[in-house]
């Protein structure tokens, strides 16, 4: 069974970001990307992905996605509340979810943007050298519908090293 994650529901908007398209501004392309890449590479840092690896960009909560074949996953940005299964779960963990698990972020009280990592990134195809949706240019994966089925990359070799999210 190959991994992924199954969209159930997205919310007001989830995109695939990562850190951009930049160099293309002669060619009319615009940098995109995260909107915030600090939350962006610290998700990825929780599960052990380079930094700039494609994840999932939540506007004001409300995503639903089932796992398949298990992953380890990370929430950052908004602190979005998270339920796996039912249970509550906190953001700013890392999370193992089954396969089969459904994880389901509720809007966040602060903030705006939440990230979604999982160990080996959104393997979405690249265009232009990103795997962001650019919504303005028509690049990249669309904006997230019930329904799409996002790929999982194969996990970094490396184990991640680290001791606590800030």
């Amino acid at each position: 069974m190959k991994r992924g994650l199954d969209v159930l529901d997205t919310g007001p908007l989830a995109t695939v970001q990562d850190m951009g398209r930049p160099g293309h501004a002669a060619l009319g392309v615009g940098v995109s990307g995260a909107a915030d890449p600090v939350s962006l590479r610290l998700a990825n840092r929780a599960v052990g992905n380079p930094g700039g690896a494609a994840a999932v960009e939540v506007t004001f909560g409300g995503l639903r996605v089932r796992c398949r074949g298990g992953v380890f996953a990370a929430v950052t940005g908004a602190p979005a509340p998270l339920l796996v299964d039912g249970r509550p779960e906190a953001p700013y963990t890392v999370l193992h979810l089954p396969d089969g698990a459904e994880l389901r972020m509720g809007a966040p009280p602060a903030g705006l943007r939440s990230y979604l990592a999982v160990r080996g990134g959104i393997a979405v195809p690249p265009v232009l050298g990103s795997r962001a949706t650019d919504t303005l240019a028509g690049l990249g994966p669309a904006p997230l519908k019930p329904g799409d089925l996002l790929p999982v990359g194969p996990p970094p070799r490396e184990a991640p090293l680290l001791d606590v999210l800030p």
